[in-house]
């Protein structure tokens, strides 16, 4: 007798490539039948089958506040009456851009655009124009959407997948786009003098989100801020999943390292599909029609997506202790899953920097793709299993960050404890 997630898993392989209309969601990591789900609420998933999840996907970030926001639900019935696209400007998308500005360290200016993966391929393109130059610096294991030059080498479902070469990348492509080990600052200086004076820019996730949850180490970041200003290059901040998450204002603020060019995404939407890039003027000046690098997009600024995004962001403006306090739930949940191992003496480490955090079934620090990549894959698809059986509904992949909302509470976080013990009991 199959669910009726199985029945419609069937149906949508016969429509959907996988059965899925991105490649992490098809459970290919963990096995099994992906989850169709129905409605959400706060903190909760709720599937066709009328099961009840705590979430700790939150849309891949977005839902910072919890699901069905209503601030912003209700935002969204208002602009509903004033129709749902232009192609034209709107003030919205002014108010939206002047609230980043207002929050986000180093932009002056910023550019609405429709996902993230537009916003990181449109930040590469605006370096190579301004500055002349070709080749990218990116690391392994980060994702930056699914444009050609960010797929040698990347995280998310390419590493779910374990797919290492990405047929329909040319060579040429391939060979602009130079790969160094994340946290390891001389694999970029070895990179930078093999092609000196070619390097239009660095793109870095600052907290890498794609490989699981992996913080830079001290000075990574502020040492590639030097080597661009030495070389000549942009350093461009991929905040799609830290921006407006880990700080008001992003990973910038969090560091203290200014960035050239930020890619923005997730939250700014409110949970709506967008994304943002955006920098200081001597750079985003040369963005079309301003300029000559080229991008456009009919459905950029949205005024749904603009509406959701500034709604959410003006919250988090605001009331600046909610990040104090998602911090405290982060920290409650890393410490309690921390001491649950530690009984049951098991190895385990946990990542975490201010709402993302994520457990790697290792006994090694993990700091890069390397490390992530050789923890223990078949103990997580078991624990994923069993605590979606019981409830939980974690990334169907050890390569993903998990994201803990304001919604959650101390009894979702003593119940993910309670059913982790169980599974480390009876595994």
């Amino acid at each position: 007798m199959y669910t009726h997630s199985e029945q419609l898993f069937k149906r949508a392989e016969l429509s959907i490539p996988g059965g899925v209309n991105s490649p992490v969601r098809a459970f290919k990591n963990v096995g099994g039948t992906p989850v169709f789900i129905k409605s959400a609420k706060g903190a909760y998933l709720y599937d066709e089958d009328g099961n009840k999840y705590i979430d700790y996907i939150n849309s891949w970030g977005p839902m910072i506040l919890g699901h069905s926001y209503e601030p912003v639900t209700k935002a969204l019935q208002q602009q509903l009456q004033f129709s749902l696209s232009y192609g034209a400007p709107t003030e919205l998308e002014l108010q939206m851009a002047e609230l980043i500005k207002e929050m986000a360290p180093n932009v002056e200016l910023i550019r609405m655009v429709n996902s993230g993966t537009e916003a990181c391929m449109s930040a590469l393109r605006l370096a190579r124009g301004y500055t002349g130059k070709n080749k990218v610096i990116k690391f392994e294991g980060c994702y930056h959407g699914h444009a050609d030059s960010f797929l040698v080498t990347a995280g998310s479902g390419v590493a779910s997948l374990g797919i290492h070469l990405v047929p329909g990348v040319t060579n040429g492509v391939a060979q602009d786009t130079l790969t160094a080990a994340y946290n390891d600052i001389q694999s970029v200086k070895d990179l930078i003098a093999q092609c000196k004076d070619e390097v239009a820019a660095i793109i870095v996730e600052p907290v890498a989100g794609n490989m699981g949850c992996v913080p830079p180490h001290p000075d990574f970041l502020q040492s590639l801020r030097y080597i661009c200003d030495e070389e000549g290059a942009l350093l461009i901040f991929d905040e799609v999943m830290t921006g407006f998450r880990l700080a008001a204002g992003g990973a910038q603020e969090l560091y203290g390292v200014d960035a050239d060019l930020i890619a923005y995404g997730k939250i700014i939407g409110g949970g709506l599909p967008v994304g943002a890039y955006g920098g200081r003027k001597k750079f985003m000046e040369h963005v079309a029609p301003l300029g000559k690098v080229y991008q456009a997009g009919t459905l950029s600024g949205n005024p749904l997506a603009m509406r959701a995004g500034y709604t959410l962001l003006s919250e988090l403006q605001k009331n600046r202790n909610l990040y104090d306090e998602l911090e405290e739930k982060a920290a409650l949940l890393e410490k309690s899953l921390l001491e649950t191992f530690k009984v049951a003496g098991r190895p385990v480490r946990i990542n975490r920097v201010g709402s993302m955090i994520s457990g790697f079934f290792s006994e090694n620090p993990v700091i890069d793709f390397s490390t992530a990549s050789a923890s223990d894959k078949k103990l997580f698809s078991q624990y994923f299993h069993y605590c979606l059986l019981n409830g939980i509904y974690l990334p169907p992949s050890p390569f993903e960050s998990w994201f803990v909302s304001h919604a959650i509470g101390e009894m979702e976080i003593e119940k993910t404890v309670a059913i982790t013990q169980k599974f480390l009991e009876h595994s």
